[in-house]
């Protein structure tokens, strides 16, 4: 994935949230609940792309059998 297309796409999530955000009459408690689950999804989609996914579960905590 190019990196101009990485940015094109994460200026569309952004303007379709604040769309939402402005436009869409919700309870302040859902909007933030939808932009942090949004931010959530964003942040796993990137460490995917730049291929650190994989190196998160190859973390151990505690004892190994």
């Amino acid at each position: 994935m190019s990196l101009v297309s990485l940015i094109l796409i994460l200026i569309v999530v952004g303007v379709v949230l604040w769309l939402i955000n402005t436009y869409v009459p919700m309870d302040p408690k859902i909007k933030s609940i939808l932009n942090a689950v949004v931010v959530i999804a964003v942040v796993l989609w990137l460490l995917q792309v730049f291929g650190l996914m994989e190196t998160l579960w190859n973390i151990r905590i505690g004892k190994t059998s």
